[in-house]
């Protein structure tokens, strides 16, 4: 799928691995809409085909107004990137009591619900447009994190939520490929993004040195190479990519 001359969404689409895609896509020619919220777009760099669009991923309503405005750009929808989330750490049992359950519920609000919301809307817009020579009509890309397959402590809410995303790939392919729109995930492992913007040098370089090949963190912008080339390859779909130097995350 080419994506010069078609409209895009990224979720998380103002920093980190969402700014780093809607950049790239709107480098590449796509007419992209960044989803994001306020404090961020406020931030975010003004690149030249890319709009900020406000929107609450977990808010249908905030979503679906998105998605009318990236369908009605003149172009065809064909392209969705889920990139928002959040990643806080909490043990289920710890020297406060037990794990938090309203912070448990948001997490999983935001990474798994907010990206089956959409998901599902994103996929009913692409569903209007005509097919291409080979029926196909769009690609969404979701993002997991290895932590869904091997969370480390304080993780449980976050693992849980990538989990559900990881879980949510197949059947979603399954259930969208009667109307050509393809589903993959990529599941990053340590990125340098803002989530690690207060971590010392020193906690950086512990972690790059747990990396089997690359040793060093991972960039936005390599995450932003893998989406482009999911978009690109036709006959991916239905899987989850780990983007992570093949690093297996311990216990702690």
């Amino acid at each position: 799928m080419q994506i010069d001359d078609i409209a895009a969404i990224v979720t998380g689409g103002a920093s980190g691995l969402g700014g780093a895609t809607a950049q790239a896509l709107a480098k590449g020619g796509a007419r992209v809409f960044a989803l994001d919220l306020p404090p961020a777009i406020d931030k975010a760099p003004s690149v030249s085909g890319l709009t900020y669009v406000p929107a609450d991923v977990t808010d249908p309503s905030q979503v679906s107004a998105a998605v009318d405005t990236a369908a009605g750009a003149g172009v065809p929808l064909r392209v969705v990137v889920n990139c928002a989330g959040i990643g806080p750490s909490a043990r289920i049992l710890s020297r406060k009591g037990p794990h938090d359950l309203d912070l448990f519920r948001k997490v999983v609000e935001i990474n798994l619900i907010g990206t089956f919301n959409v998901l599902t809307l994103g996929a009913a817009a692409i569903a209007q447009t005509s097919p291409d020579d080979n029926g196909q009509r769009g690609v969404v890309v979701n993002t997991a994190s290895i932590a869904g397959y091997e969370g480390q402590v304080g993780q449980a809410a976050y693992a849980a939520s990538k989990g559900g995303v990881i879980g949510l790939n197949l059947p979603a392919a399954r259930d969208l490929s009667s109307l050509g729109i393809r589903v993959m995930t990529i599941a990053p492992g340590i990125i340098d993004t803002p989530m690690l913007a207060t971590v010392s040098d020193e906690f950086r370089a512990t972690l790059a040195e747990g990396i089997p090949f690359p040793k060093r963190l991972g960039r936005p912008e390599e995450f932003a190479s893998l989406a482009l080339s999911i978009i690109a390859h036709d006959y991916l779909n239905g899987e989850v990519i780990r983007m992570d130097g093949a690093l297996r995350m311990a216990p702690r």
